[in-house]
């Protein structure tokens, strides 16, 4: 695979929880295949310390404004949003394979975030709840019209944003 990046080759690395694909000699970028990610993601789960202090060579220059084509399916642009409501963190994840891709020093941020994904989840739940809650309840209580376009709306929501943004199952909401 071509690093979406740099243009160099990857490189697969095994870790303990983990295969990723490392562009070791360029960018020093990590590509995490669909649900590996959430392998590595927090900080009691084992992560190879070579992830955690990725560098990329002091020789190659890298735009991070450019956008970036997925790895693995090289046709399609990958999508770039903070990887959480803290939005310390701004990763690249392809719509059509669910692949992430991080620069150098993005995973011990991430890592760094939340404690645990129940800390996350409640995050979500609240920066959420502030930006919509109360819109979407009062829309709720105005009658079945009202449900259904509260409804649109949260699907429209679920449907652009990161899922990890907005947990479903709220008591006020429409989901």
């Amino acid at each position: 695979m071509i690093c979406p990046a740099c243009g160099s080759e990857l490189r697969e690395m095994k870790t303990e929880s983990v295969v990723v694909d490392v562009c070791d000699g360029g960018c020093g970028g990590i590509w995490f295949d669909r649900f590996e990610l959430q392998r590595v993601d927090e900080p009691h789960e084992a992560a190879c310390p070579v992830l955690l202090a990725s560098e990329g060579s002091p020789h190659v220059e890298v735009d991070h404004g450019r956008r970036r084509n997925c790895p693995r399916c090289p046709d399609t642009v990958m999508m770039r949003h903070f990887f959480s409501v803290k939005q310390q963190v701004e990763v690249d994840q392809c719509p059509g394979c669910g692949g992430y891709w991080l620069d150098p020093g993005e995973l011990a941020l991430i890592r760094s975030e939340y404690g645990s994904e129940e800390e996350r989840r409640v995050a979500a739940r609240e920066y959420f709840k502030d930006i919509f809650g109360h819109e979407l309840a009062a829309m709720r209580a105005e009658g079945s019209e009202k449900a259904e376009r509260a409804w649109r709306i949260a699907r429209m929501f679920r449907y652009i944003c990161p899922s990890h943004y907005i947990p479903g199952d709220q008591p006020w909401g429409a989901f």
